[in-house]
């Protein structure tokens, strides 16, 4: 079963074009769609010169998270692996995942082993997931999560696009969360996989301070997005509570700019994935 890799990226040309170097090194040699988020740097170009079998999108303007949804849309295979374009999948890694998939109907996304930097070091997130409190279930081929790194993950075309796929209401970082709660309400299971692999070679972190505010944002609105009212009533008070901290109050003037926007996707989870969501709180 082949495997479309799906790219999302925006001004870093170089990174990109490393990224796909290493794609295109793959025995499997998957199909590759990328989505230029409105760059101004000639990545779409770049990549056209160099890459003339890569699918290149360009919106015309930053989508966030949800432009992966356009390279979803536009793969022709029911396996998508994300990349970002700062990560690869190891040779074998997509066969692997669709071997995976094909023995686990039920299957709906695979988060796979991340190993960071040159060193290969194991992302702490996913020794998380390898730990993961939620029951064992017999149909899925490793530990059952409700959450996964974007750059990690292979998902299954038809499940994505049915709930939606990525929230560009969420927009960027933290955007998986939304999502793995999405695929769990509508029946589909979500895995952690020791032996799918994928590297991150991620650069020099950037703004701490707006990347903290940014992520305290997302929360919030993933919370009102899918919590039950008496949850997200509690998650404001609580950041309401710490507004005199910079970082948190201008998290939570963001989300309230974002209500609007809110309001009309509110869909409360079923209670089974909220009682999943609230043993992974408990267990953190």
């Amino acid at each position: 079963m082949p495997v479309t890799v799906v790219i999302a990226t925006m001004d870093r040309r170089d990174n990109v074009l490393t990224t796909l170097g290493c794609l295109a090194a793959l025995p499997e040699r998957p199909p590759v769609v990328l989505v230029d988020n409105g760059s101004s740097d000639g990545t779409a170009d770049a990549v056209r010169w160099a890459h003339p079998d890569v699918v290149v999108l360009e919106p015309g303007r930053n989508l966030g998270a949800a432009g992966r949804t356009l390279g979803v849309e536009a793969a022709r295979t029911e396996l998508v692996a994300f990349a970002d374009d700062d990560s690869w999948w190891a040779p074998g890694a997509l066969t692997r995942a669709a071997e995976h998939f094909a023995q686990a109907p039920r299957l709906g996304l695979l988060a796979a082993r991340i190993l960071v930097g040159p060193e290969g070091r194991l992302d702490p997130v996913c020794a998380e997931m390898a730990a993961s409190p939620l029951p064992g279930r017999p149909d899925l081929p490793g530990p059952p999560v409700l959450g996964f790194l974007a750059c990690g993950a292979v998902v299954r075309r038809s499940a994505y696009l049915a709930v939606g796929g990525f929230s560009p209401v969420v927009f960027f970082l933290g955007e998986e969360t939304l999502l793995a709660q999405d695929l769990a309400a509508a029946g589909w299971g979500l895995a952690y996989v020791d032996d799918v692999v994928a590297h991150h070679h991620p650069g020099a972190a950037g703004d701490r301070t707006g990347r903290a505010r940014l992520q305290a944002r997302n929360a919030l609105v993933s919370s009102w997005l899918r919590r039950p009212l008496p949850v997200t009533l509690r998650h404001t008070a609580a950041y309401a509570r710490g507004s005199r901290s910079p970082v948190v109050r201008g998290a939570l003037l963001d989300a309230l700019r974002r209500l609007p926007a809110v309001v009309p996707e509110r869909r409360v989870l079923p209670d089974d994935v909220e009682r999943q969501v609230r043993m992974l709180e408990t267990s953190a």
